[in-house]
């Protein structure tokens, strides 16, 4: 007498109801209709129950029980032609925050369960819907409460980094290659079954980058549900679905250069980075950021202006994701919303999530900057005889050209007046008639620290640079 055929039985719940059922063989695929499909997305993260049970005969040997989502991502044009990233067939902005993931006990590892859900809360708090996850690989934890609380995932693959004696990068041989390729097709195998994955990050600027035409190849052969980026940041062999740039502190937003990249969506794979660094909070004395802030309400100020030009480079120039750097400090990187110990969350949380979901105060011109058409402005590079700031200040004697002023190839300069010294001194004047209630601010492009003075009084000053125009508060 032959033995019982051993069988497969699954069943689909919703909140403890059975709503689908199938059974077969156990050595061949099994497939489940669910009725009436209901679609995951961050906005509303549904998940189904499953359990799976190994029969023989009557005897129910083993079961499994889980869970699944369902959704689709894919590229996709608007009604402009735009190519947009889609979610469910509709296109979706992907606000994301880059996550590496340390922690301060234990590095890569994070002291508990509560721990990774917390950082996760944090990040829907803030009002993001997406997460780049920084050259690691989480434990299945982490992604099992992305799935639950609703946040897209951008998995990068960890670079493969050699350098020489010299300190020169490495090309990978045929072992590094050779491994590289076997963990990219383990962490695709142990982590496709999430529905909050809707990305894999092949390289990171260039790091290690090799073969890269091939290695896309080899994700969408494995995985042909998700999006591919060939390489974030830096450089782009024209594959995959996105084209991804790198801008600091930014934004920015890639412009297709051929045929193909006309398919691809436009992403900002990372930009921002303003630096605060919190007293009694920090891993060393000695913190850097992309760009230093005084205090909690310049850092939220900076981070509101950033994202004023996200969602008009979204508007305007077919940008489809931006990923800000970083959610927490590490180490001695002090560029986090949060301190390393998750402590302080260091941006006014309300405005930050304002500013993610698109409600942003609007910038409307009330004496026109040299940004669209040049200004006349009079200008020395050595100091005048008396200080600059004074409002009756005799400047005939200046030089006259339309701004704005600098060297051609400095990042987001506007350039009609070369100016190559370290000093510039500038004047201007004009008539001002506004509402007196209005608040003011300044819109600047700097490339070093600048002072700014109205009728005689310092009005403003910033260190550092920008990449682009940017408000400046005035004092």
């Amino acid at each position: 007498r032959a033995p019982p055929e051993i069988r497969l039985e699954a069943e689909v719940s919703v909140q403890g109801r059975v709503i689908a059922r199938a059974n077969g063989p156990s050595a061949e695929p099994l497939r489940i209709d669910v009725p009436d499909p209901h679609p995951w997305s961050p906005s509303d993260p549904f998940l189904y129950d499953l359990e799976v049970r190994l029969v023989r005969g009557p005897v129910v040997e083993d079961r499994v029980r889980s869970y699944f989502g369902m959704r689709t991502v894919q590229v996709g044009k608007d009604e402009r032609g735009v190519p947009r990233l889609l979610l469910n067939g509709a296109p979706l902005f992907q606000m994301g925050v880059l996550d590496q993931g340390f922690w301060p006990d234990g590095i890569y590892t994070a002291p508990s369960d509560e721990a990774l859900r917390s950082d996760i809360e944090l990040v829907k708090r803030l009002g993001f819907n997406m997460i780049r996850k920084h050259v690691k690989v989480e434990p299945e934890r982490w992604y099992a409460w992305c799935d639950r609380l609703g946040v897209i995932v951008w998995q990068d693959m960890p670079s493969g980094f050699l350098e020489g004696a010299d300190g020169k990068t490495v090309e990978p041989g045929p072992l590094e290659r050779a491994q590289f390729r076997d963990e990219l097709g383990r962490l695709i195998e142990t982590r496709r079954n999430h529905p909050s994955i809707a990305m894999w990050v092949v390289f990171n600027e260039g790091w290690g980058q090799h073969q890269t035409p091939e290695l896309v190849q080899l994700v969408k052969a494995l995985d042909r549900k998700r999006l591919v980026s060939n390489a974030s940041g830096w450089t782009d062999e024209s594959c995959g679905d996105v084209i991804d740039v790198h801008v600091y502190p930014g934004p920015g937003a890639p412009k297709p250069t051929s045929q193909n990249e006309e398919k691809r969506a436009a992403v900002l794979g990372e930009f921002g980075g303003l630096g605060l660094g919190v007293s009694g909070h920090t891993w060393k004395t000695d913190t850097w950021g992309y760009r230093g802030t005084a205090d909690a309400e310049e850092l939220t100020t900076g981070y509101v202006n950033l994202l004023r030009n996200v969602h008009d480079l979204r508007e305007n120039a077919g940008l489809c994701a931006a990923v800000y750097t970083q959610l927490t400090d590490v180490e001695t990187e002090c560029n986090g919303l949060v301190t390393y110990d998750r402590a302080v969350v260091k941006v006014d949380a309300a405005r930050t999530r304002d500013a993610n979901e698109g409600r942003v105060p609007k910038l409307a011109v009330v004496v026109p900057t040299s940004q669209a058409e040049g200004i006349a402005w009079r200008y020395r590079f050595d100091p005048p005889e008396a200080n600059g700031s004074e409002q009756g200040l005799d400047d005939s004697s200046w030089k006259e050209g339309p701004g704005g002023f600098g060297t051609e190839g400095t990042p987001g300069a506007i350039v009609r007046t070369e100016w190559k010294t370290p000093e510039i001194w500038l004047r201007r004047h004009f008539d001002l008639d506004t509402d007196p209630d209005a608040t003011l601010s300044l819109l600047v492009h700097h490339d070093e620290d600048v002072e700014v003075f109205l009728n005689g009084v310092l009005a403003a000053k910033a260190a550092g640079y920008t990449t682009g125009y940017e408000p400046l508060a005035i004092r």
